[in-house]
């Protein structure tokens, strides 16, 4: 890399509002920070620590300035050029592709230790790195507009669309339908595919008029669902293969975004769960994914407030215990041996929290999608008894700066 990288050529807007900064560490949401003239913190998505930069800046705070890069001065050695072509005609989805694999590695347990240590008052837990993943070809569900019947993406910091030449992220089958599918009058589609099975679905809203799927699997023929469908009453799904259990999928559920990776943080559920005994609660199961992966050998229950996702639950669940269909703070709380909990990107916060401790698992694994609410879990776990033993940190988003990590919580 030249030691002048022209990241931006475009020129500044108002070249009065540029200046130069040493980049030195990395935030939540994979900005990089440095410090402004006037010592704010300057947030600059699309540079890396360590390197010299000219920013301009976009929006002022009290405490802190937005910026956009301009032009590395100084590139560090981990900058590398981005492999995708939609990427670089400005797809915003994977805003870490400039970072080499290793240091985006180092980069995601960097903003976990961060995070802990400012929000959670925790400087001293074991951070654990997950196994290596593939960092291509790896998506088997992804999210897209649509613009003139055709997929796009959105661009970075804002609503523009740019069409999909390539998706170096997708799975293949994924790929192939975005690509060469076109979708009539739809705004917005979801594409899934079970990696291990062969299957795949597209849900187009607001509905299916004048939409053609290639053919991804001639054994298995692409399920086609317009958002209406998803409240009649009917349940479109397909299956994924996991460690030799077949689980469902519906249209309106949640599943991790790649096969193995659920692997991966259920063996990591599996560590923390694994040295006491009991039922296991599943809390926010989606699916049943960790009950039916973690739960062999235990009875599970497992709650879920998404219909679509407690159906598929009580299905992949169905040799292991109960599902309840409903909000996990409004559950009444039973006592179980251990616990897995995987809430949505705010995290447990102390409704959650307050529902798992009634429970007394003798541990917690706690899968998070958000460093910062990690920490608040974390705090709020410690401060109702619990210690907080590790965390594995996981790449599950390739070129991204998406973190997704597996707690291990120790009642006492």
């Amino acid at each position: 890399m030249s030691s002048s990288a022209q990241v931006n050529s475009a020129p500044a807007d108002d070249p009065s509002r540029v200046f130069s900064l040493d980049v030195n560490r990395v935030a939540t949401g994979g900005s990089c920070l440095g410090a402004g003239p006037d010592g704010r913190t300057v947030f600059v998505p699309g540079a890396i620590p360590g390197e010299h930069v000219a920013v301009e800046v976009v929006k002022e705070h009290k405490s802190r300035i937005e910026a956009r890069l301009i032009e590395v001065r100084s590139a560090s050695a981990d900058r590398v050029a981005p492999p995708c072509r939609t990427y670089q005609a400005g797809c915003g989805g994977c805003d870490w592709q400039h970072i080499s694999e290793d240091r985006q590695r180092e980069l995601r347990a960097d903003v976990v230790r961060d995070c802990l240590r400012r929000l959670a008052k925790l400087d001293d837990v074991e951070i654990v790195p997950g196994p290596r993943l593939p960092a291509s070809s790896y998506r088997t569900t992804v999210r897209a507009a649509v613009v003139d019947g055709r997929a796009a993406f959105r661009s970075r910091s804002s609503h523009d669309a740019v069409p999909i030449e390539e998706c170096f992220i997708s799975h293949p089958m994924i790929e192939k339908i975005l690509t060469e599918g076109t979708f009539g009058r739809a705004e917005e589609i979801t594409v899934r595919v079970g990696h291990n099975t062969g299957e795949s679905m597209v849900m187009v809203s607001p509905g299916v008029d004048d939409v053609s799927i290639p053919d991804v699997n001639p054994g298995s023929p692409t399920v086609v669902v317009g958002s209406d469908d998803l409240f009649e009453g009917s349940r479109p799904h397909i299956h994924e293969s996991l460690e030799g259990l077949r689980l469902q999928m519906s249209a309106g559920s949640f599943f991790q975004c790649r096969p193995d990776g659920a692997v991966a943080l259920a063996s990591a559920v599996s560590d923390v769960i694994a040295p006491y005994e009991g039922a296991l609660l599943d809390a926010y199961s989606g699916v049943g994914l960790f009950g039916a992966l973690c739960g062999l050998g235990r009875s599970v229950v497992a709650v879920e407030s998404n219909e679509a996702a407690a159906a598929d639950a009580r299905w992949n669940l169905r040799k292991y215990g109960s599902v309840f269909a409903e909000r996990f703070e409004d559950w009444e709380p039973q006592p179980v041996g251990v616990a897995v909990a995987d809430p949505a990107r705010i995290g447990l916060q102390s409704a959650g929290v307050a529902k798992l401790v009634a429970c007394k698992p003798a541990a917690i694994a706690l899968v998070s999608c958000d460093p910062a609410s990690l920490a608040r879990d974390a705090a709020l776990l410690v401060a109702a008894g619990y210690q907080l033993a590790r965390v594995t940190v996981f790449d599950l988003f390739g070129h991204t700066s998406h973190v997704e990590t597996v707690s291990a919580f120790i009642r006492g």
